[in-house]
């Protein structure tokens, strides 16, 4: 199978060179919108040359107040116009970011800040309010600066007035602060539920890179309009949503929190959407209630088949068929890139017999973040995609079936984990390569398969290997599933059984609406289903019906060492 041709993109040295040429290529283009307050009736703009110039700014402070490459600076908030100058204006002068969950509790923040060794301060107001007392007392620091208000000794706004100033009087600090790219330069904590995970070190070329990399494979249409959604502490946020829709002219207009999402999509009419799966989980779950309810479950479906067959022959009437679905995403939403988590097949299917071309890739935080990504005319059902142009993959001790771990190497790979050479060292294989910790295989044509977690894998006492991502993925499409977790359960009264659970989170407005009170009866007639076609060691033998919600990070992943997977 042969690959159409890569897409044209440039490289960059470092973020100054990024930001000139967005600058001069989209200069009077809107690249940000937002509320200032959700409530609010006036969206707030700011152009490629406002956004550059505002940058240029509040650098141009930074280094009159003494920043050095050599410090480090917290950043801790949501998606904003402050997180995303800050995180520009740090690179641009080679300063070290550490961006960090607002979600974490003040003493787990206040614990990784101090490990990461960070001197300065940024801050939402949330956590300006809330936490950043303890942080600052925890790791001694005497310069907060809040990048969403104006109520505060040092702002957002404040610098860029000072650093406007500065620049008047001659001051050049943003331009001739030096910039090394391969020296550390953002510095991501892996764990979403705590703050003592391990820091992954991150180059600009490593970022700048992968950047690259994405832009041969994945294409944007230029001076599109997104909705931003994805929490930017995380590289798949940062360097692919935001860097990844700037260099293509993007109007992103910044979501002022999940509750609003669906309105926002109305008014902003996105034509394209950088999500994790969760949010296509969820609208893909209120379609098929809403078609239920309504009694056109069935005559969708039949129209779903002729449409199909119909676009094949390049008369695609897709989007005026389906003008009034398509209307609850803005109505002009061509593409969505999935990525952080897997994706179904059937509801990327879905959306696409709807005309929304779903493109999944796969990545992870140490490679900044991106491996593979299926491409928007060319894909392979329950692939992963090409690995990016610039990083070699291969399957590392791979079984009879080509299984093993994927590992990985390029520019895009971390530095190690700060200050934690053993840990960085067990990630590493004897050829360079970084090791995942992901089990996957590559087909004849070089496309990436993920089979699972080499941490989640469940190894019978019989030798045999059960991979619950799979297990998982089968289940996850039975009508009134939230979310599912296989794992193997562990007795309470001592010893593993080898006993293979299937723990579910129900959609308890379906099981209503549906009149289904016995939930272990009603979901036990697929395990039933799924265990007659299913291989003897990987057949389920306990189902569990969860009350309450999956424990997960903000990208919305399940944390699976905090199930409790007792059973008996």
């Amino acid at each position: 199978m042969k690959n159409y041709p890569l897409y044209e993109s440039k490289s960059y040295v470092n973020i100054r060179e990024f930001l000139a040429h967005i600058e001069k290529k989209y200069s009077n283009n809107i690249a940000i919108s937002f509320r200032k307050n959700p409530h609010d009736d006036e969206i707030q703009t700011r152009t490629y040359a406002r956004l550059c110039d505002d940058v240029r700014c509040i650098a141009t402070a930074l280094v009159e107040r003494g920043f050095t490459a050599d410090d480090h600076c917290a950043l801790i908030g949501r998606l904003s116009y402050g997180w995303i100058c800050t995180y520009f204006a740090m690179l641009s002068i080679g300063t070290v970011l550490v961006p960090l969950d607002p979600d974490w509790s003040a003493d787990d923040l206040a614990d990784t800040v101090t490990k990461a060794e960070c001197k300065y301060l940024f801050c939402c107001d949330d956590v300006l309010i809330n936490k950043a007392k303890t942080i600052c007392e925890a790791a001694g620091i005497e310069t907060v600066v809040a990048i969403d208000q104006a109520e505060h000794e040092l702002t957002m706004e404040k610098l860029i007035l000072e650093g406007m100033q500065l620049r008047e009087d001659g001051k050049r600090g943003y331009e001739t602060a030096r910039i090394n790219p391969d020296k550390l330069s953002l510095l991501v904590f892996t764990s979403g539920t705590t703050g003592k995970g391990k820091g992954v070190m991150l180059t600009q070329t490593a970022i700048l890179s992968n950047l690259y990399g994405a832009l041969r494979i994945l294409k944007i249409n230029d001076l599109g309009r997104t909705v931003g959604v994805l929490p930017p502490h995380h590289t798949f946020g940062s360097t692919i949503n935001i860097l990844g829709n700037l260099a293509f002219g993007t109007n992103m207009y910044l979501s002022s929190g999940v509750r609003y999402v669906v309105k926002e999509l109305k008014e902003h009419r996105p034509t394209h959407l950088i999500l994790v799966p969760l949010y296509l989980e969820t609208f893909y779950r209120k379609i098929k209630a809403a078609l239920t309810e309504s009694g056109k479950e069935k005559i969708l479906n039949n129209l779903l088949k002729v449409t199909n067959v119909i676009s094949r022959t390049g008369l695609d009437m897709r989007q005026k068929l389906y003008k009034g679905l398509l209307s609850a995403f803005g109505g002009e939403l061509k593409l969505v890139v999935s990525g952080g988590a897997p994706l179904s097949s059937e509801i990327a299917e879905t959306f696409e017999s709807f005309g929304i071309k779903i493109v999944n890739g796969y990545g992870i935080t140490e490679c900044a973040p991106l491996l593979s990504a299926n491409r928007d005319k060319q894909q392979k059902k329950g692939s992963v995609g090409m690995p990016v142009p610039n990083t070699k993959i291969k399957i590392k001790d791979p079984d009879e079936n080509g299984e093993g771990e994927i590992c990985a190497k390029g520019p895009n790979v971390m530095l190690g984990y700060f200050k934690d050479p053993e840990a960085t060292n067990d990630v590493f294989d004897e050829d360079g390569y970084f090791r995942t910790g992901d089990i996957g295989k590559l087909d004849d044509d070089g496309w990436l398969y993920i089979t699972g977690r080499v941490k989640n894998l469940i190894i019978l006492s019989n030798g045999k290997n059960v991979y619950p991502e799979e297990i998982e993925i089968e289940l996850a499409s039975v009508p009134g599933v939230i979310d599912v977790v296989v794992y193997e359960g562990i007795s309470k009264r001592g010893g593993e059984h080898n006993a293979i659970v299937a723990e579910i989170f129900p959609d308890a407005e379906f099981l209503k609406k549906n009149n289904i009170e016995n939930k272990q009866e009603y979901f036990k007639k697929y395990i039933n289903d799924f265990n007659r076609n299913a291989v003897a060691y990987k057949k389920i033998t306990v189902l569990k019906i969860r009350e309450t919600e999956f424990p997960k990070n903000t990208l919305r992943k399940i944390t699976r060492f905090k199930i409790d997977k007792t059973i008996d």
